[in-house]
């Protein structure tokens, strides 16, 4: 077959358009996502920034306030 026929010279075209979507595709889906989850988790990380502080207690202020703690 002659590649200068008019087929195809279409199915070349229509071959790297396919490619090109493709490609555009596949980018718009591995960073799409990240920039979204980037935008959203910024904004959130700066509005709920809370101290976590945790109680603990000592053994025995645990068995004074009348805790059960088995003595093995």
């Amino acid at each position: 077959m002659n590649s200068n026929t008019p087929s195809a010279n279409n199915d070349t075209y229509s071959h790297r358009l396919a490619d090109i979507v493709g490609t555009a595709i596949g980018l718009l889906t591995l960073t799409l996502p990240l920039f979204v989850i980037a935008h959203y988790s910024s904004s959130r990380v700066q509005n709920d920034q809370y101290p976590l502080t945790y109680n603990l207690h000592t053994h025995e202020e645990y068995t004074n306030k009348g805790g059960v703690v088995s003595e093995n």
